[in-house]
């Protein structure tokens, strides 16, 4: 590979090798037994797409390129369960440990020519011919090792890096295989780098899945990254990352939130994100130089939140990503990204936790996001993104959300969880009307 690679980790490895220096004890090492836990979360999800005009999603049944699909409506009924061990340490100047996981699933509904929404995995990316197993599973794990604060594991895990961060939005989480090197030696300042090299999709159970990128549908290589966090004070926090998808891009980004408190339970906060991208390599998903940022303000007065956000692309691309959770842009939100080519975009949203108003763990949120002065007729002709988009595109989505979680008794911390969103659009992406039904029960085992 180029020279990113060998310098990312050439600057781990030098980092991790400063810290064994001058590690005596791990901290707070118990015991690989004494400090593992045990975790198991049950899930039952229903959800449904209703493209108005019988079209289909923008990204495809894979998220990866459009699709021209013949029936337009998407239904999926299916309960999972997720099982979660970490051990602790070994004691010692050199601590060891496993982490381990076990998936599954079952089908509770779907049929030919519903398929496609995102929680089953599909036999292929045609709607109308695809299989759905009646249930599936996955098992993984990773070997990790511990010097004083800095932790070096390498398996399947699930990074949550703003450049790769693996997500959790549909049945099954999304899981990464690769190195993992995180230390945080320092109150303040915390640093993570990580390498790469396949990863299972939200609708997936294979562990050896290649590295696709949401939009374009490319396949990179590998992905690395090298970055950290710095808290400059209770209130301000700040955040820098590099990465490279191999042959794809090379990708930068920057963070900071501020948060001013107020007397009577009154707060400003405040928040900058913004991504730098060019293409690299062999340039596989076509010529890239886009900077995408966005920035919010939030004015929270007892249970309530009023948000105001401002997103823009500046870049005749789409903003593209590899991992559900690898956007920090404000206006990525439950159906739509709002990083078409050159588009600005604008959100307004509320908050309200009605335990003040008797109903402890009750809360509801409404937000629109409005988004225009896309223009996708400059992308690079040879490119992934080319006729993706014409001039002057626009596109708006409502989401609503309702969650409730039990407070108290046997079934403390059950979550019920409904979610609506519509969209509509002109001719680049889809008019769609989406519902979101999700139990959780979390219970600790260990």
């Amino acid at each position: 590979m180029n020279v990113l690679k060998p310098s990312f980790l050439a600057l781990a490895v030098t980092a991790a090798a400063s810290q064994f220096a001058v590690a005596g004890q791990q901290q707070e090492a118990n015991g690989f037994i004494e400090e593992s836990s045990l975790n198991l979360l049950n899930r039952n999800f229903y959800m449904n797409r209703d493209f108005r005009h019988g079209g289909s999603n923008s990204q495809g049944i894979n998220g990866s390129k459009p699709a021209n699909e013949r029936n337009g409506y998407r239904e999926e009924w299916a309960h999972g369960a997720m099982l979660n061990f970490a051990s602790g340490f070994t004691q010692g100047i050199v601590g060891f440990g496993a982490d381990a996981f076990a998936y599954g699933g079952v089908k509770l509904d779907t049929g030919r020519g519903r398929v496609g929404a995102g929680l089953l995995p599909i036999s292929n990316n045609k709607t109308a011919d695809a299989e759905v197993p009646d249930s599936f599973g996955e098992i993984g794990g990773a070997v990790k090792m511990r010097v004083s604060s800095t932790v070096l594991k390498y398996g399947e895990q699930r990074p949550t890096a703003p450049v790769f961060a693996m997500g959790d939005n549909r049945l099954l989480p999304e899981v990464a295989t690769g190195f993992q090197l995180s230390s945080s030696e320092f109150d303040a300042l915390s640093f993570e780098a990580g390498h790469f090299t396949a990863y299972n999709g939200k609708n997936s159970t294979n562990s050896d899945d290649g590295l696709f990128t949401s939009y374009a549908g490319v396949e990179a290589d590998s992905v690395d990254f090298i970055g950290g966090t710095y808290k400059v004070s209770d209130n301000l926090s700040l955040m820098a990352y590099a990465s490279e998808a191999e042959e794809v891009w090379r990708q930068y980004f920057g963070y900071a939130s501020y948060t001013i408190p107020l007397a009577d339970q009154r707060s400003l906060s405040f928040g900058l994100a913004a991504y730098k991208t060019s293409d690299e390599g062999e340039a596989r998903a076509g010529e890239l130089d886009t900077t995408s940022w966005s920035a919010k303000a939030a004015y929270s007065f007892g249970p309530h939140k009023l948000s105001l956000a401002y997103q823009k692309i500046d870049g005749d691309e789409f903003f593209d990503y590899i991992g559900v959770d690898s956007i920090w842009l404000a206006n990525s939100v439950q159906y739509n990204d709002f990083n078409a080519p050159n588009e600005r975009s604008m959100q307004v949203r509320y908050d309200v936790n009605m335990a003040s108003f008797g109903v402890p763990g009750l809360t509801l949120m409404a937000r629109y996001v409005k988004g225009d002065d896309i223009d996708g007729t400059k992308a690079d002709p040879n490119g992934a993104f080319a006729g993706w988009a014409g001039d002057d595109e626009k596109h708006w989505e409502r989401d609503l959300e309702a969650k409730y979680v039990v407070q108290s008794g046997s079934a403390k911390d059950l979550s019920f969880r409904v979610r609506q969103a519509t969209h509509r659009s002109t001719s680049f992406d889809s008019d769609l009307d989406e519902v979101r039904l999700i139990i959780e029960y979390p219970l600790s085992i260990l």
